[in-house]
């Protein structure tokens, strides 16, 4: 049942994302930097745990988990560094999973042989 439940709130956060596009004039790379933002405003919050407990991957693999893993870093840098845990905590936090995007779209590119667009 627990496949069910991340799938369905995966899908209805890609769908809701999906309305956005349709139905207004964003961007995707706003949309973007929207479901990032509203998932580090829910972490704040600190209603995202539980919806994590909930959903499991659905909640935690979109985007609004990008912006809880921001969230979660910038609060524990804040207590061990003060002020400047600011800067530092989203970089720490979400270094690996930056790294792992660039890591595996390199080793894609690698086999795909991709081709610049016209």
């Amino acid at each position: 049942m627990q496949y069910v439940i991340a799938f369905l709130v995966g899908g209805v956060i890609c769908a809701l994302a999906q309305i956005l596009m349709e139905k207004t004039k964003m961007l995707p790379g706003r949309i973007m930097v929207l479901l990032v933002c509203l998932g580090a405003v829910i972490s704040f919050f600190g209603w995202y745990e539980p919806f994590v407990e909930f959903a499991g991957a659905g909640a935690s693999v979109p985007l609004l988990g990008f912006g809880n893993v921001l969230m979660k870093g910038v609060k524990e840098a804040v207590d061990e560094n003060g002020f400047i845990g600011l800067f530092l905590g989203g970089f720490k936090s979400g270094a690996a999973g930056c790294a792992a995007a660039l890591i595996f779209a390199y080793l894609v590119s690698l086999v795909s042989k991709p081709r610049i667009r016209k």
